[in-house]
């Protein structure tokens, strides 16, 4: 649509340090990263874009901070500028899409027409080739950088392979939400930590949509928040089949509360399971070297028991 699209720096110290110094003192470190990197922004763009998240699926909501972010960003003090904060209500069928794109264009003072309509199916043309190559392993910013390359087909299949390929069978589950995992400095790297650790890392991104829409019906009642649902039921997918994962990571911020829903749903079936599970709890304060060290024991304690099964099994 001929709009340059400006994007902050990697989260860093002194983005986490705007954002503490902008956010009150009870929000989480998702939200706290969220507002520094809109102060990394605010001088170098002519708008902000903060949607206003909603619902995907029709059904389960996002956390309420989510749906009032555009207004904590916009009441935080600093001088912004205009912030786009149209609201995305879309369902399973993805209708909703294309009037989430039209109040965009309308707070950008830019008509959609033919041009704006062809943009907006290509947009989801790539938004599908994205998460296919998530649910092939990759993690979101090598899926990125592969786009952007305009790689496509069988190409990117057998590179998405190489990249997730792991030198040991030993495999863990790493649940949490996107912006956690994903985030090397909110996460202390955590995901590339266990991938130098030989460990392959599965998450909720690589979970088929028809497995995560079957796990949906296995609970009498799923939670009320969309990513609560989908580390929840991913949860299950894992550790429904015996050796699927040999161990299993919930990642969670401090002071979130549906998390701390999830975590026990996450450690109670775990241990029905009798499958070995470790809750890493991250804040602003948290540091590598202990996240490190916990790492390590828990993936030692993955091995030795892996190992003595095996010599049982003998």
């Amino acid at each position: 649509m001929g709009i340059k699209v400006v994007l902050s720096r990697p989260t860093n110290r002194d983005i986490l340090e705007w954002g503490i110094r902008e956010t009150v003192t009870d929000a989480c470190i998702p939200i706290k990263i969220f507002h520094g990197h809109v102060i990394d922004l605010k001088d170098r763009a002519d708008y902000l874009f903060v949607p206003r998240m909603v619902t995907v699926d029709g059904q389960a909501t996002f956390c309420p901070k989510f749906l009032g972010l555009p207004d904590m960003v916009r009441f935080s003090g600093e001088q912004l500028p205009p912030v786009i904060d149209s609201s995305v209500q879309a369902n399973r069928a993805g209708r909703g899409v294309f009037s989430f794109f039209r109040d965009v264009a309308r707070q950008l003072q830019i008509k959609m027409g033919f041009k704006g309509t062809a943009a907006v199916v290509r947009a989801c043309r790539k938004q599908e080739a994205y998460e296919q190559l998530l649910l092939q392993g990759l993690p979101p910013q090598q899926a990125m950088r592969f786009l952007e390359k305009k790689a496509a087909g069988p190409a990117v299949e057998q590179a998405a392979a190489a990249e997730n390929r792991s030198a040991d069978n030993l495999r863990v589950a790493l649940l949490g939400y996107p912006y956690v995992l994903y985030d090397p400095f909110i996460s202390a790297n955590l995901y590339q930590r266990l991938k130098k650790m030989d460990v392959e890392p599965l998450t909720p991104e690589q979970v088929p949509p028809r497995e995560m829409l079957r796990q949906s019906k296995v609970l009498p009642q799923n939670f009320f928040w969309h990513y609560s649902n989908r580390a929840s039921w991913s949860s299950l997918y894992y550790l429904e089949q015996s050796g699927r994962v040999d161990g299993v990571i919930h990642v969670t911020a401090f002071g979130c509360g549906p998390d701390a829903m999830v975590d026990k749903f996450v450690e109670l079936e775990s241990k029905k399971r009798e499958v070995p599970f470790l809750t890493l709890t991250i804040d602003e304060h948290t540091g590598e070297g202990g996240i490190q060290t916990r790492l390590e024991a828990f993936v030692d304690m993955l091995r030795a028991k892996k190992e003595h099964e095996g010599k049982g099994r003998g």
